[in-house]
Parts: structure tokens; C-alpha cells; sequence
């Protein structure tokens, strides 16, 4: 506890005038982590190699810098100290570009310290919570925290306040053709669209109904009929009546899908016997859904 104290009471001189970078910081929730406020040189301040927003709107980047002109910054950037009068942003390049734009030589700032996982936790929490990434962005922030900071998607469900259902789902968008992922980005195709094209066995008929989706604005249960059918072509051929499902039976099957992130069938005979049928489409994702259901 004492280091603990110590280190929380380091000032501002220490922080700036410290010739390498110390780090003390053991976790993103503010827990023993040196932070100051102060007037930065732009100049001396590097964009994050690990910001996940890959585009920025030029609109609104010029519209936040007329506020900045009449205004000024309201909310200090934050950057981490990486050596001697040498800065790396970690979250707020919105402002750190608009204020670039107007000219200025100097931006509010909240230096703190961070080593290289804690950056890349930082930089993407912050953008998954705060600012409107499309779903690709948001799956491959998942799936970079996950790789590069060693989590399990239960933990990252626990350290962004996600459900892991919700985690799994995005991290699946990444298997689509890059053709999908480009949609979806664009916001030509919903993830709804995405999410159903994912049970498409193979990649080119994927990119033929996603075609179909662009051309025909076609809705997500239109896509999902198309999917059934590619996938079960001879549903309609059942011999025996299908026996219309409880209306309890129905809820508890969406609840199923979005659990485990795939497609669940509820199969019930009038004797009230049956089965629920779990799909999955990779030695992978079958990995998953087992331990989903451990």
C-alpha cells in the first residue's frame, strides 16, 4: 500500500521531467497509476499505433474544430509518457486532429503512465464505449484484446461489461469474405444480414445473396428464408405435419441464438418429446460452443 501511495502522490514535475518512462500502473481502472494534468506541445505528442478506428469523418472533424476556435477544449486529451518531452495519445485524436487543424501549439493533457497492453486496453475500451465504431472495428478491437492482451472472452466480458454472447457474435463477423465485412462496414447490410450470411456453407454463395441484399434491399428475415433454404433444401418435404412450437418454446429459442452466436432449431413432436439442434460451421466454432455450454 505504501508503493501504492507513493506513486499516486508523484506531481506534475516528476512526471514531465522523468527522462525515461516508469511504469507503476497495474490495471485500466485507475488503480495505482501516476496521472497529472498539463499544457502540451502538439509537436511532441505521436499518434497511437494502436487506435482501432481505422476512419476518421472529415466533416466532423472540421465541424469540431470551428467548436474548438470559438470554444476551446473542453475535455483534456490523454496521452502516456514514452520518454524525455515525448508523448503517445492514447484516447481523444478526434480533438488531437482538430486542434492540429486550427493551428494550435499547445492542448490540454492528461499524462499518465501505461506500458504497451495497458495502452492497447485503454485505446480500445475507450473507443467501444465512447464513440460509434462500425461493427468490423468493434469485432477486431474484441479479437486484438483478446489476442494481445492474453483474455479469454470471459474476461474481456468482465473487463468491458459486455455479455460474452454479445463478444462472440462480433468476433464471428471476422470469418465473413472481406467483400461482407466491407458492407457491413459501409453500412450497405445490417449485422443482422451478417450474422445470417455467416450460416452460409460457402463463401460465394455468400457474396451472390449479399448481391441480392444490396440490389433488392432485402430485409434480414428475407435473407434468413434464403439461408434456410440454401441450407435445407428439402425442408418443405417433411412427410410428417410440423408441429407449431409454444409460444415460451420461441422465446427461449432466440434467447439460445444469441447465447451461442449461431443458429438453434427446436425440433417437437406432439408427444411433447424433442430436440434442440445446436449448428456450428468450424472445428472452432464447435471448440466454442462447447465451452459455452461447460
Amino acid at each position: 500500500m505504501k508503493a501504492k501511495k507513493k506513486a499516486l502522490g508523484r506531481g506534475l514535475d516528476a512526471i514531465l521531467q522523468s527522462p525515461e518512462t516508469d511504469i507503476t500502473s497495474s490495471d485500466i481502472s485507475g488503480n495505482y497509476v501516476v496521472g497529472a494534468i498539463a499544457n502540451l506541445e502538439i509537436e511532441k505528442i505521436e499518434t497511437n499505433p494502436f487506435q482501432p478506428r481505422t476512419e476518421f469523418n472529415t466533416l466532423a472533424i472540421e465541424e469540431l474544430a470551428k467548436s474548438i476556435q470559438e470554444q476551446g477544449i473542453i475535455q483534456p486529451i490523454t496521452v502516456r509518457k514514452l520518454g524525455y518531452d515525448k508523448y503517445q495519445l492514447i484516447s481523444g485524436e478526434r480533438r488531437f486532429r482538430a486542434a492540429k487543424l486550427v493551428g494550435l501549439k499547445q492542448i490540454p493533457t492528461f499524462i499518465r503512465v501505461a506500458n504497451d497492453e495497458q495502452m492497447l486496453e485503454l485505446a480500445l475500451v475507450e473507443n467501444i464505449h465512447r464513440e460509434d465504431l462500425n461493427s468490423i472495428e468493434i469485432a477486431i478491437s474484441y479479437q486484438r484484446l483478446i489476442e494481445e492482451c492474453q483474455l479469454t472472452q470471459e474476461q474481456l466480458s468482465d473487463k468491458i461489461g459486455k455479455n460474452r454472447a454479445t463478444i462472440s457474435n462480433y468476433i464471428r463477423l471476422l470469418k465473413l469474405p472481406a467483400e461482407v465485412q466491407i458492407a457491413l462496414k459501409e453500412n450497405q447490410i445490417t449485422m443482422g444480414h451478417a450474422r445470417t450470411l455467416i450460416n452460409i456453407p460457402d463463401d460465394e454463395t455468400k457474396l451472390r445473396i449479399l448481391k441480392q441484399i444490396i440490389e433488392n434491399d432485402l430485409s434480414v428475415r428475407s435473407t434468413e428464408e434464403i439461408s434456410r433454404m440454401i441450407i435445407n433444401p428439402e425442408g418443405k418435404k417433411e412427410k410428417t405435419p410440423k408441429t407449431e412450437l409454444p409460444t415460451h418454446f420461441l422465446e427461449e429459442r432466440e434467447k439460445l441464438i444469441e447465447t451461442f452466436g449461431t443458429r438453434v432449431d427446436i425440433k417437437y413432436g406432439n408427444n411433447g418429446v424433442g430436440s434442440i439442434v445446436i449448428k456450428f460451421d468450424s472445428d472452432q466454432d464447435f471448440d466454442r460452443i462447447v465451452s459455452l455450454l461447460k
